[in-house]
């Protein structure tokens, strides 16, 4: 997940779904956790923002 967040900071939660063949509540999660250790954050709004890997 990190590695495709690297690639393209714009990437959707559903397009992270089906790149990993998961399901998007499991990204969901999977995003939850990494926010919460400080990994992961998002800069700017749900629709016109960017992620933005921090380690």
């Amino acid at each position: 997940m990190i590695r495709l967040i690297k690639n393209n900071a714009r990437i959707t939660i559903k397009e992270l779904a089906e790149q990993l063949n998961i399901s998007t509540r499991a990204v969901e999660k999977n995003i939850a956790k990494l926010k919460t250790i400080g990994i992961l954050e998002r800069i700017g709004s749900d629709k016109g923002g960017h992620w933005k890997i921090n380690k």
